[in-house]
C-alpha cells in the first residue's frame, strides 16, 4: 500500500520506530479519557495495539494508519478502519476512528486524516459503508464525524464497558 498524503500529513503503515511516540500518546490520561475504561496504555499495551492494527491490515487490506506530520516526520497518532466487535448491533461493519496526541488537537488534523482514510475506504477497498462510534459525551469526536460527512444513525451500548455510544455512518461505495 502506498502512503496517503494530505497537505500536512502522511498516512502510512506502522514502523518499529512508532512504538515509543505512540506509547507517549497512549500514556496521556486526557488522550485516553474516552478510550475503553479510560486507562492509559504502557509500552507493552501500545505494542499489542499496534500489532492488532497490523493484523487487521494483513487480514482485510485496510486498517489503522500511522499519522505523521509531513514537515517533521513526527508521529501524531492514528486514523483508519477497524472492526467494531464491541458493538455487535452494527455488525457486520467497518469503523473509522482516530487518536491523536494532545499536542495535535485543535488544528483540524483529525478531520484531515479521517477524510484521507475515508477516501481510501472509497477507492482502495470494496467497502460500501463505514460507521463511526463514539462514547456519549465525546463531542470532539462527534464533530469530526459530522465534518467528514457522517450522519447520526443510532444510540446503543458497547458491550465491553457498557458505555452508551452514538453510531454515525456514511456510504463510501460507488453510488
Amino acid at each position: 500500500m502506498e502512503d496517503l498524503m494530505t497537505p500536512r500529513l502522511r498516512l502510512r503503515r506502522w514502523r518499529g520506530s512508532d512504538l515509543d511516540p505512540m506509547t507517549r500518546i497512549n500514556a496521556d490520561p486526557e488522550v485516553m479519557r474516552w478510550i475503553g475504561d479510560g486507562s492509559v496504555f504502557d509500552r507493552t499495551g501500545t505494542a499489542a495495539e499496534i500489532a492488532a492494527f497490523e493484523k487487521i491490515w494483513d487480514a482485510h487490506s485496510f486498517g489503522r494508519f500511522a499519522v505523521e506530520l509531513r514537515h517533521t516526520g513526527e508521529l501524531a497518532g492514528f486514523t483508519g478502519m477497524a472492526i467494531p466487535t464491541d458493538v455487535p448491533e452494527v455488525m457486520p461493519a467497518v469503523e473509522i476512528g482516530w487518536r491523536l496526541g494532545r499536542a495535535f488537537w485543535g488544528r483540524g488534523l483529525a478531520t484531515e486524516a479521517a477524510t484521507a482514510a475515508l477516501r481510501f475506504a472509497a477507492t482502495g477497498t470494496d467497502l460500501d459503508r463505514v460507521v463511526g462510534i463514539h462514547v456519549v459525551g465525546n463531542e470532539a469526536s462527534a464533530r469530526v464525524m459530522r465534518k467528514i460527512g457522517m450522519r447520526f444513525e443510532r444510540e446503543t451500548v458497547e458491550t465491553v464497558y457498557g458505555q452508551p455510544v452514538h453510531v454515525y455512518a456514511i456510504d463510501v461505495g460507488v453510488q
